[in-house]
């Protein structure tokens, strides 16, 4: 009897050691600062997420099916949508330009017989701005002058239509179209727009293949096509890529008025304030105006866009675009 109870008693009192030793295992847990390290991973598991871009099961492209099943060209379109959707800063810049300039590209697409997929080659040229490459090629498209002259665009030291995004697309459109109806279909024609028409035709006819997917180009031509299924996935989706943007956060439509003349400026900065629009307004609407003057003996008419000061208050443009919406998103 006494064994049995001395057997109790160790039992018990392990017990009691036992809680003893949790409880203030617990307790130490609780005073000590949380390890540093564990913490900051931690906060980059929830926050900080990388993933890898997803491939669409199919693509076109004006119609046209791109062959994803073939590994080289799965691969060589993930490396560009792979980059574009890393390229945090520029690919956020071009969805906030997108809400106001491609609402006025798709309209002209269709008003001149172009695809709305040709839309996304302007934003692999110029991210949707009006920028100047080292080859001196201007503008949304990216016309060489002596291209853009071809193609019916004015282009002089005091008035370039390249800048002028409905004339340009005008013209992008002639281009590509007779590029396609040449060349027989649109990987190549785009390839055409980068590298020209002549030197493509010669890797054709050299290597005998006439699809792009299997052309050996030169590196820059050789992901250019890609590039612009890139944008195309991505921008029909910013989401599934990281990428959320506000429609109020976008860059807005202007609510601009248009003057016409049909005389010579001698002074442009003076003919934008006698309009009551400041001159740096007047230029970033008014891109093809490339001088203080314009000559003009033949009494052309020349169109220019003008905002007024008043016209200029965010919220107001907010109000008259219907964007004001917190949970609106650009998709």
């Amino acid at each position: 009897m006494k064994k049995n109870n001395y057997t109790l008693i160790l039992s018990i009192c392990a017990i009691i050691l036992s809680t003893c030793a949790i409880s203030l295992n617990f307790f130490i847990m609780a005073t000590q600062k949380p390890d540093e390290e564990e913490v900051y991973k931690t906060s980059i598991k929830q926050h900080l997420q990388h993933f890898s871009a997803p491939i669409p099961q199919e693509l076109t492209f004006c119609g046209e099916e791109v062959p994803l099943d073939n590994i080289f060209v799965r691969e060589a379109l993930d490396r560009e949508l792979t980059s574009i959707m890393y390229q945090h800063n520029s690919t956020f810049l071009i969805l906030k330009r997108s809400y106001r300039f491609m609402p006025e590209i798709e309209q002209y697409l269709k008003e001149f017989g172009g695809h709305d997929d040709l839309k996304y080659l302007a934003v692999a040229e110029s991210a949707l701005s009006d920028v100047v490459s080292p080859a001196k090629a201007a503008g949304f498209w990216q016309f060489m002058a002596k291209t853009a002259k071809e193609y019916g665009l004015i282009v002089t030291e005091e008035w370039d239509e390249r800048y002028d995004l409905r004339k340009a697309t005008q013209a992008a459109v002639k281009y590509l179209t007779a590029s396609h109806d040449r060349l027989g279909n649109w990987p190549l024609a785009c390839a055409a727009y980068n590298c020209g028409e002549g030197g493509l035709k010669r890797q054709i006819t050299k290597q005998d293949c006439d699809n792009y997917w299997g052309l050996s180009l030169n590196a820059e031509t050789s992901r250019y096509f890609y590039r612009i299924l890139a944008y195309k996935i991505l921008l029909e989706n910013p989401q599934q890529y990281g990428f959320y943007v506000r429609i109020k956060d976008c860059y807005q439509p202007l609510p601009y008025q248009t003057v016409t003349i049909d005389s010579s400026i001698t002074n442009m900065p003076a003919f934008a304030k006698h309009l009551n629009c400041p001159y740096r307004y007047f230029k970033i609407l008014n891109p093809y105006v490339r001088a203080d003057k314009l000559t003009n003996p033949n009494k052309k008419q020349y169109t220019f866009k003008i905002i007024t000061p008043e016209d200029l208050s965010y919220a107001k443009i907010l109000d008259n675009n219907d964007s004001n919406n917190i949970t609106d998103y650009l998709e």
